[in-house]
């Protein structure tokens, strides 16, 4: 039998629930999350200089890991919908093959944004891939990663490794 002390997404039957979070403190939360797109450098160009008859590349994909980001509920069975107030999704090149995208996601309330995090940068890279599989369809999304989380009765929590 799973104890549901150690797994709050089970409850005493070995079941899935969604945790009652009703009793926990309302406190400022924020997660960081980062994915990686690896391409061909010439796709990498491609969407640095604009020259995709889809659109801005970087643009639509930052619209879609906000969407996502106040959609996780939707995509992640046992998320709570959660009132963000902000979310902030970020590009950084790596070499010259590699897009970094990182979300930054903040509410107050009674439980985390990391899945919010997480989801934001997920879908950010499938949009990347989206608009570039006519350019490449061997690009590589991830490592994806909750970098850091604030907030809540677990505390704070900072990746120390170096996966990248």
């Amino acid at each position: 039998m799973v104890s549901s002390d150690k797994l709050p997404h089970f409850n005493e039957q070995g079941r899935a629930r969604m945790v009652d979070i009703s009793g926990k403190t309302t406190t400022r939360r924020t997660a960081v999350a980062r994915t990686t797109v690896t391409m061909l450098p010439d796709t990498l160009r491609i969407i640095r200089e604009g020259g995709l008859a889809k659109g801005d590349v970087l643009a639509v994909s930052q619209v879609a890991g906000i969407m996502a980001a106040k959609k996780t509920s939707d995509w992640i069975p046992m998320c709570h919908p959660l009132a963000l107030s902000g979310v902030d999704i970020r590009f950084e090149e790596q070499g010259d093959n590699a897009l970094v995208i990182e979300a930054e996601v903040r509410t107050t309330g009674p439980t985390g944004v990391e899945m919010e995090a997480l989801t934001a940068v997920s879908a950010a890279a499938l949009t990347v891939y989206d608009m570039c599989k006519a350019l490449q369809k061997d690009m590589v999304i991830g490592p994806t990663m909750l970098l850091t989380k604030t907030g809540g009765k677990n505390g704070d929590f900072n990746r120390n490794d170096t996966i990248s």
